[in-house]
């Protein structure tokens, strides 16, 4: 069979008013004039899920410049554009449509503020271009529709392509900046270790969204900038454009205080998606945080597999032993702890944590509830003492949204408030406070044993299967995976962006089955497949080489092994 224009219209003609499995003859490599076109999988009816396909546009063809493509964080900048502007354009072109099901409707996965390696538009590093979507195959019921393929494959798919995926189609200077903002990014995160900081955030930076469903930036003409104190700011090197100034948050234990409504929750969540890099005009361009950075929260409900929570629950009614505590239905206390202890087991050395999604007796016991209910009683050790050695002897600092407890001004090392959406450094006054109104609370007393090697999880309990399917994983939006036999709840993992990011996650717990022997600990398992991520790419989770994957955190694959209910370990 030929692979060639000619060839593929004269194939739509022959297939034209068949059984819709006709379109399988499609299946393959096609040489249009500007791009090939690759056909990897033909849904099976017009109702199905819609078929994927792929263009390939050589170097010459696409035409981006050098410089564009050079290193690996302008080639991502650049394909986060391209994404962008594909799925905007297909997304207009939907009135088009005609036909049963999906017919006519091409699709590309929309990469959002964010911008992640994905499989939606891969550039290569001598520029050649491939980008991936979904396409419905025209059908009037289950019958194929020859001529309208034909105009939706050799007349809209080439136009869509010349209009979003070449160079010529884009402003060069909106090419450039795409590329250089987010080089720029990822050379300011890397400069935060050797600085002795943990996050920084730019003076101007816009960081409330539209809403807490849009995040998209809040119109500039409603939102406050940010704008450093005079003590805590810093300035980093960029190499595609002048230092920046901004505050730098140091390691250690810092609160951020100050009334409600004023801008605390947001700036812990600007510093939590600092993870990330953003796309030009989101407003956290220049907003980067410690890559390893976890925001923890009580999960009443989760399930905990065999987590060292002893740090912070002891002895429990019943004898259960807390160094390898298990349970379907975890607390509130029970859950935010082994959130804490699997973050650390991830890697995580920045923890963030808002008083708003925290469990109470697990952030404080105050001197009253003290006096009225013996030590000897409470099994909880509140993270108010242990904040100060999860720091000094784990090496973990924490920024915590605080604004009911002064209790905690007497463990911070800062004290950050925000007045109006103005930051402010209130370390000296917090301290004086301290002083001024001693609580008399009893701090826990003793050295902490911090785990130092971790669980060791069993393959078996890792079933990804379903009856005769081999691999059975579907996602229901950001927060939720059908996993094998299993549901996954993420609701509580809060720093996934994406539904491309929550399948990449889903397939990688499946991928790490295959790092698991029975003696592997947990946090050698995420490293080996981290590796096998970084020297394979994203294709390595799915042979399919999908276009609907985004560049998962080893922080949220292993907090998705550990939500999984039938997780064992040793």
């Amino acid at each position: 069979m030929g692979t060639t224009e000619d060839d593929l219209r004269q194939a739509l003609h022959r297939i034209d008013g068949r059984g819709y499995p006709a379109y399988r003859d499609l299946k393959g490599t096609w040489h249009l004039p500007h791009f090939k076109l690759i056909v990897r999988h033909v849904q099976g009816d017009p109702f199905a899920a819609p078929s994927r396909v792929a263009v390939v546009l050589e170097p010459a063809r696409a035409g981006f410049p050098a410089a564009t493509v050079a290193t690996a964080s302008r080639r991502t900048g650049l394909s986060c554009l391209l994404a962008r502007t594909f799925a905007a354009r297909a997304r207009r072109a939907r009135p088009h449509r005609a036909g049963s099901g999906k017919s006519g409707e091409i699709a590309m996965t929309d990469p959002g503020q964010v911008v992640l390696p994905n499989t939606a538009v891969i550039v290569d590093r001598d520029g050649t271009i491939e980008a991936r979507f979904t396409v419905g195959l025209p059908a009037a019921g289950r019958r194929v529709l020859g001529r309208q393929a034909e105009k939706l494959l050799l007349g809209v798919l080439p136009d869509l392509v010349s209009d979003t995926l070449a160079h010529a189609a884009h402003d060069p200077h909106d090419v450039r900046r795409h590329a250089e903002v987010n080089e720029d990014a990822d050379h300011m995160r890397a400069q935060l270790a050797g600085r002795g900081l943990v996050a920084f955030i730019a003076d101007g930076a816009l960081l409330p969204r539209r809403s807490g469903v849009d995040d998209r930036p809040m119109d500039r003409g409603q939102a406050t900038l940010f704008t450093s104190p005079p003590t805590l700011q810093v300035t980093l090197e960029r190499p595609n454009g002048p230092p920046l100034a901004g505050m730098g948050i140091p390691r250690g234990v810092t609160l951020l205080v100050g009334g409600g409504y004023h801008g605390k929750s947001t700036v812990l969540d600007a510093v939590a998606r600092g993870v990330y890099n953003h796309r030009p005009g989101d407003g956290r361009e220049c907003v980067v945080t410690d890559p390893g950075a976890a925001k923890v929260q009580a999960e009443d409900g989760r399930s905990v597999a065999g987590v060292d929570i002893s740090p912070f629950i002891g002895a429990l009614p019943g004898g259960q032993d807390t160094t390898r505590f298990s349970t379907p239905n975890a607390s509130g206390s029970t859950s935010q702890a082994a959130a804490i202890i699997e973050a650390l087991e991830a890697g995580t050395r920045l923890l963030l944590i808002d008083e708003d999604t925290a469990a109470t007796n697990f952030m404080i016991r105050d001197r009253r509830m003290q006096a009225l209910v013996r030590a000897d009683d409470e099994p909880i050790t509140p993270f108010i003492d242990r904040v100060r050695s999860l720091s000094e002897d784990a090496g973990v600092s924490t920024l915590l949204v605080i604004g009911g407890s002064g209790d905690y001004l007497d463990v911070a090392d800062r004290v950050l408030a925000m007045i109006r959406y103005r930051p402010r450094d209130l370390t000296a006054e917090g301290r004086a406070v301290a002083a001024a109104h001693p609580t008399g609370r009893l701090a826990a007393e003793g050295p902490v044993r911090w785990p130092s090697r971790h669980r060791v999880p069993d393959p078996r309990s890792v079933r990804p299967g379903r009856g005769r399917r081999a691999r059975h994983i579907r996602v229901h939006g950001r927060s939720a995976v059908a996993f094998g036999e299993e549901r996954i709840e993420l609701a509580g993992v809060s720093q996934i962006v994406s539904r491309a990011q929550t399948r990449a996650i889903a397939l990688a717990v499946a991928r790490a089955r295959a790092h698991m022997s029975g003696v592997v600990a947990m946090e050698d398992v995420l490293d080996a497949l981290a590796a096998e991520l970084a020297e394979g790419g994203l294709d390595v989770l799915d042979s399919g080489q999908p276009g609907d994957l985004a560049l998962p955190r080893m922080q949220e694959v292993g907090a998705a092994l550990s939500r999984l209910r039938s997780l064992r370990v040793g």
